[in-house]
C-alpha cells in the first residue's frame, strides 16, 4: 500500500522522536537545578489536590524524565522504521500507546479546559464589560507556566498516538494516510455504519455540557437547588464572581453542545446560506475534526482528573449539596470520550477517496 514522504504517516513518528528528545533533554537541564520545573507543589501550588504529580520533588523526579525521554525517542525511530507483527508488533504499539495516553489524558489536568473556556469569557468581558478585573490572563490558573507545559504534554501526546496508528497501518499493509487496506470495510467503519452510531455518540456528547450549562447557571441567578444551595454562598462569599465566571464557560460549552450536532447535520457538511463569505460552500472535515478531537482530549482529562481526586477522597460527598454542586463535572469523562467517538464516526462518514491509495 502506498505510503509516501509527504503522508503524515510517514513522518509522525520522528516528531514523536523528536519531541521527546527535546523533552529528555529538559530533564537533562532540571536536574541540574534548571529553572521552570512544572510539577510538584513546591513549583506548582494550584496542582494540589489536582495535579497526579503534586507530590514529586525536582531532584528525584528530573532524572527520570530525562531517561524517559531518551528512551522515548529511541522508541519512535523503531517504530518510524520497523515493522515486526505478533507479540513484538502488538508490545510497540501498546508502549507508544501509553505514553500517548499517559501524556495526553492521565498527567494534565483540569487547568488546560479552564484555561481554554474562560479565553472568550475574559476577551468578550474585557472588551466590552471591563469585566473581570485585576485578573492576569497569564497569571495563576490561566495561561501561566504549568498549564502551558500541559498544552506541550497534549501535543506530545498526541503526537505519540498518531506514531502507533502508522505503525499499526504499516504492519497491516495498510493505507498509511486512510487506513484501507483494500478488503471489503467493516459495517461499523461505513459511512452508514458511522452514521448509527455516530449519531448516539452526539446525543451523549451535547447532553452532558447542557447539564452542566443548566446547574452553573442556577447557580449564577440564585435559583435554589435544595442541598447545594448553602453550597452556592458559601462558594460565592469565598470567590467573588465564581458562578458568573462559571456561567460564561458553560455559555460557551452549551454553544460547543450546539456545534457537536453539526457532525451528524448537513450544516456540518455545508455552511448554511446565511454565513457571510461561506454560505453554500462545503465545510472541509478537518474544520470541524481538529477542534473537535483537541476539546475532547481536554474534556476527558479533566473529567479523569475529577473522577481520581473523588477515588482518592479529596472531594468527599457526604453533603448532598456537593454532591449536587460536583456531579455535572464527574460526566466530563464520558461527555470527552463520546465527543470522541462522535468526531470519529464523522470522519468516518466524510473521508471519501483517498488521494494517497484511490480507494474509496
Amino acid at each position: 500500500m502506498k505510503t509516501t514522504n509527504a503522508s503524515w504517516s510517514g513522518w509522525i513518528a520522528y516528531a514523536a522522536a523528536g519531541w521527546s528528545l527535546v523533552y529528555g533533554l529538559f530533564g537533562v537541564y532540571w536536574s541540574l537545578d534548571g529553572g521552570g520545573f512544572p510539577f510538584g507543589v513546591e513549583r506548582d501550588p494550584l496542582g494540589e489536590k489536582v495535579s497526579i504529580l503534586e507530590h514529586v520533588q525536582q531532584d528525584a523526579a528530573a532524572p527520570v524524565i530525562a531517561v524517559l525521554g531518551f528512551a522515548g525517542a529511541l522508541l519512535a525511530v523503531v517504530l518510524a522504521r520497523a515493522r515486526a507483527g505478533g507479540p513484538v508488533g502488538a508490545a510497540l504499539v501498546g508502549m507508544a500507546g501509553l505514553a500517548a495516553v499517559s501524556l495526553a489524558l492521565v498527567i494534565p489536568d483540569y487547568r488546560p479546559l479552564t484555561a481554554v473556556g474562560r479565553t472568550p469569557v475574559f476577551l468578550v468581558g474585557r472588551v466590552f464589560f471591563d469585566w473581570p478585573k485585576g485578573v492576569d490572563f497569564f497569571g495563576p490558573g490561566m495561561f501561566d507556566g504549568p498549564v502551558l507545559h500541559q498544552f506541550l504534554l497534549i501535543g506530545g501526546g498526541l503526537t505519540w498516538a498518531g506514531a502507533a496508528v502508522a505503525y499499526r497501518r504499516r504492519v497491516r499493509a495498510a493505507c498509511g494516510d486512510c487506513g484501507r487496506t483494500g478488503e471489503t470495510a467493516d459495517g461499523w467503519t461505513t459511512p452508514a455504519g458511522a452514521a448509527r452510531w455516530g449519531r448516539r455518540a452526539v446525543v451523549v456528547a451535547v447532553a452532558v455540557p447542557l447539564v452542566y450549562a443548566v446547574t452553573r447557571w442556577v447557580f449564577a441567578l440564585a435559583i435554589p437547588l435544595g442541598y447545594a444551595t448553602e453550597g452556592i454562598r458559601r462558594e460565592a462569599r469565598e470567590s467573588p464572581g465564581i458562578w458568573w465566571a462559571g456561567a460564561g464557560l458553560a455559555t460557551f460549552g452549551a454553544v460547543g453542545a450546539i456545534l457537536t450536532v453539526g457532525l451528524v447535520q448537513r450544516w456540518g457538511e455545508v455552511f448554511p446560506r446565511w454565513i457571510p463569505f461561506l454560505g453554500g460552500k462545503p465545510v472541509r472535515p478537518r474544520t470541524a475534526i481538529i477542534p473537535a478531537t483537541f476539546v475532547a482530549v481536554i474534556v476527558t482529562e479533566a473529567g479523569l482528573m475529577f473522577n481520581r481526586a473523588l477515588v482518592l477522597g479529596y472531594m468527599p460527598l457526604d453533603d448532598p449539596g456537593d454532591l449536587v454542586l460536583s456531579a455535572p463535572a464527574h460526566l466530563w469523562t464520558l461527555w470527552g470520550l463520546a465527543l470522541g467517538a462522535a468526531t470519529l464516526a464523522y470522519h468516518l462518514r466524510r473521508r471519501g477517496r483517498c488521494g494517497t491509495c484511490g480507494q474509496h
